[in-house]
């Protein structure tokens, strides 16, 4: 029986992991890590639902339905939105529950625009540099 139903949202070119930039995101594939993490979660009697969008308005109306729907948290992959996306924040600010901000790398470390997340306003916490794990880290935060 799962304990907890957590909605995992990545953003836009998330969908080319193994492929973009190895050097900075790895070389595991979106795919895989969902695989590895949904694995983990269910191990640990977590619930797991998966969406990922290049589209920045698919992401604002799955967070909208998430509002209406049984999560207890969502964590959220932002990508390049996170640093320019105000109907994102907009739309996690109507979430009631936690959320948790993902990067895979380290975006302090990267070029300074990076710096800025304006989806994190809206984050209970961020977690970033951790790699792929960032994701499993992530579900622990909320057990």
């Amino acid at each position: 029986m799962e304990k907890l139903k957590i909605l995992v949202i990545n953003g836009p070119n998330l969908n080319m992991l193994g492929k973009r930039e190895p050097e900075i995101y790895g070389k595991d594939t979106l795919e895989s890590i969902e695989k590895e993490t949904t694995s983990w979660a269910q191990s640990n009697s977590v619930g797991l639902v998966w969406f990922q969008s290049n589209i920045e308005g698919e992401i604002v109306t799955r967070i909208q339905q998430a509002c209406d729907e049984s999560f207890d948290g969502i964590i959220i992959n932002p990508g390049g939105y996170s640093h320019t996306s105000v109907a994102i924040l907009d739309s996690l600010k109507l979430f009631p529950k936690p959320i948790i901000e993902v990067h895979i790398s380290n975006t302090n470390k990267r070029e300074e625009f990076r710096n800025v997340k304006i989806t994190a306003q809206a984050s209970t916490s961020v977690l970033e540099g951790f790699g792929k794990k960032g994701y499993i880290l992530a579900i622990q935060s909320f057990l």
